[in-house]
């Protein structure tokens, strides 16, 4: 087989490939709907964490910062949604106005958090940046007085869903003869902005701000050095992380019609965290893989562990969310002895632990 034919057949195997995987997407919600709407909405909220997964990946695996509150990024995309689409305050913009805001909002934030900790590094920028995330969380727990604004541990309700073109989001209609839920529209819409976050990381990798926060990630004295502003791109990577965050936040307001401040705690940060690392640190389809796992796993045993015990024992022995985090810590231990750089690495970061197992 001569070269051009090969390359040909390549072609032709990469766009079928597109097709197929492009045509599941479609379908998935409604073959999830056969095994009821619950899994959609699970979906949903699987895509939120692939976005938040994402925002983080810039942050952690392209330039090389821990951040353990990422959460509150993604809280004050939420509130930020809840507040201008509720009759809290009495203002109702529609989503395509708010995200944006809320987007803008959660990259000022993520400047605020990474203006005092470029300095810092390893345990130091993890304990700075978690009691960043409690900090966010406290103040929306208590912007209820003097002035109330939060609304306090009592959360925001009836927050607006979204509506395009006169079709709202939070009720189901009949599209075309078809049946259509409410989870399953924020699917699709999820799906369209998923996409798009997909694509910006892409330019974003291949860009010269990807090189100058990989070069930071590889050795900062060296990078600065060779002429990059490390103040500057390390800020960069903070606010464009955070800005994800912030999208994702305002997602989850529409999607839920209520948050409170216990919806952005550090274990969500700490869970967020570890989709990245699960998933190989750099690597968007390997960090899209880790959330969508660890995202879909915990549901599928919350809906078995049960069963399986009262099938065996006659009753329930252990509770599912016990067993979630058991198997889920077991399984972090596993990967960082078997695998550490995680289960969709970049090729480059796979050979530099090969190298240091090779060292050893």
């Amino acid at each position: 087989m001569t070269t051009g034919s090969s390359n040909r057949t390549n072609r032709t195997l990469k766009y079928a490939g597109v097709i197929f995987v492009a045509v599941a997407l479609m379908a998935l919600p409604f073959a999830l709907t056969a095994a009821g709407t619950a899994w959609v909405r699970i979906t949903n909220l699987a895509i939120l964490y692939v976005f938040l997964s994402l925002g983080l990946n810039i942050v952690v695996g392209y330039a090389g910062l821990l951040d353990l509150g990422y959460v509150a990024f993604y809280g004050v995309g939420a509130y930020v949604y809840a507040l201008l689409a509720s009759p809290h305050l009495g203002i109702h913009l529609p989503f395509w106005v708010i995200l944006p805001i809320g987007a803008a909002l959660a990259a000022f934030f993520g400047v605020l958090l990474g203006t005092p900790t470029l300095k810092l590094r390893g345990d130091y920028l993890a304990i700075v940046t978690m009691g960043f995330g409690e900090i966010v969380r406290i103040f929306l727990n208590n912007l209820s007085r003097p002035i109330n604004i939060t609304n306090g541990p009592q959360g925001i309700a009836i927050i607006d869903p979204v509506r395009v073109g006169g079709i709202s989001f939070g009720h189901e209609d009949v599209l075309f003869g078809v049946t259509v839920s409410g989870p399953v529209k924020y699917y699709y819409l999820l799906l369209l902005l998923l996409l798009l976050v997909i694509v910006v990381n892409l330019r974003l990798q291949n860009s010269r701000i990807g090189r100058a926060w990989e070069a930071i990630r590889e050795d900062e004295t060296a990078a600065r050095a060779i002429g990059i502003d490390t103040t500057l791109v390390k800020l960069l990577a903070f606010a464009m992380g955070a800005s994800f965050g912030g999208v994702a936040g305002g997602m989850f307001s529409a999607i839920q019609g209520f948050i409170s401040p216990e919806s952005f705690v550090l274990t969500e940060s700490v869970m967020i965290l570890a989709m990245v690392v699960l998933g190989g640190m750099g690597n968007i389809w390997g960090v899209i893989a880790g959330a969508l796992l660890l995202s879909y796993v915990p549901e599928m045993l919350r809906y078995t562990v049960v069963p399986v015990q009262m099938a065996v024992f006659g009753r329930m022995l252990v509770e599912p969310e016990v067993i979630r985090m058991l198997l889920f810590g077991l399984a972090l231990v596993l990967m960082m002895r078997f695998r550490p750089a995680g289960l969709w690495p970049l090729r480059a970061r796979q050979r530099e632990f090969s190298t240091e197992d090779v060292v050893k």
